[in-house]
């Protein structure tokens, strides 16, 4: 009988080894929210981000990183006291992982940890073909970027989501236009050196198409935590739209397309992106 993994990952259209191990790192951080499940990690904290967007509604996009944001500032919050439930859930389920403590090199309300599978050792115990075996190196690992805000800025929702692979099981998660107006934030406001972060970009199309609505005044918490808008000055509709159109007006589109196209499942989907495409779209927001 196939084991859990096998028959995750037979859901999956893999047609190359890329396939494959996004789609195995996807199922491993099913089974690790599931593990933050059992361990009461979501009485505390909410699940947001690319991968919330993936996972709990149906982006078309593999993401990579695990955020999480607690629902209330503590700074005394550690990921650590969850890392040994980490490491028996995945293990229950035959991986190997070992966690690695990410070490702030400056003070910040951020805490990050990284678990890290052999994709080899991995590919191994699922019995995968060998023609996909023959292109790992022994060496490759499969990662997880996993961080928590422990000093979130205020005024989102949250909601339960349920999830029924690998068992059924809930997460606690922002409420969609909570969710928006973190992405908003995260692609106005992160600077990524001179790197383009072309995910946050097909983000806000997918949001645009599916989920428009947009919860402003969390938009405007984020951005005074973050020193991108001041505390005197009330942040409206027109100065957000202001602020986007001077970012599309910018934005390097062959670099933001480079950027996101391996995490697609259909890299055509992008072929339309123009900065005149940015700027109509962008009409469609329902800012709230």
């Amino acid at each position: 009988m196939d084991n859990p993994i096998q028959q995750m990952l037979a859901r999956y259209d893999c047609e190359s080894f890329s396939d494959t191990t996004n789609a195995l790192r996807e199922i491993l951080q099913q089974i690790t929210l599931l593990g933050l499940w059992r361990s009461k990690f979501f009485e505390h904290a909410a699940f947001y981000g690319g991968t919330a967007l993936r996972i709990l509604y149906g982006l078309d996009r593999y993401s990579e990183d695990l955020d999480f944001s607690l629902l209330k500032p503590d700074p005394q919050f550690s990921l650590d006291r969850y890392n040994t439930s980490l490491i028996n859930e995945l293990s229950a389920f035959g991986v190997d992982v070992q966690v690695e403590v990410r070490q702030k090199l400056r003070p910040t309300a951020i805490e990050s940890a990284f678990l890290k599978a052999n994709t080899r050792e991995l590919l191994i115990s699922i019995e995968i073909d060998q023609n996909l075996l023959s292109q790992v190196h022994a060496d490759q690992k499969i990662k997880i970027r996993y961080e928590i805000d422990t000093d979130p800025p205020g005024g989102f929702n949250t909601e339960s989501k349920y999830i029924l692979t690998p068992i059924p099981f809930a997460v606690r998660t922002y409420a969609l236009p909570d969710l928006c107006a973190g992405k908003m934030h995260a692609l106005l406001c992160r600077k990524w050196q001179n790197r383009v972060k072309g995910r946050d970009w097909y983000d806000l199309t997918w949001y645009i198409a599916h989920h428009p609505v947009l919860h402003l005044s969390h938009l405007e918490q984020r951005m005074i935590q973050s020193g991108h808008w001041s505390r005197s000055e009330k942040l409206t509709k027109e100065a957000l739209m202001n602020t986007l159109v001077e970012a599309i007006e910018t934005l390097d589109i062959q670099s933001a397309k480079r950027e996101v196209s391996q995490f697609l499942l259909d890299p055509t989907r992008i072929d339309i992106w123009s900065k005149e495409y940015f700027l109509d779209i962008i009409n469609k927001l329902v800012i709230e």
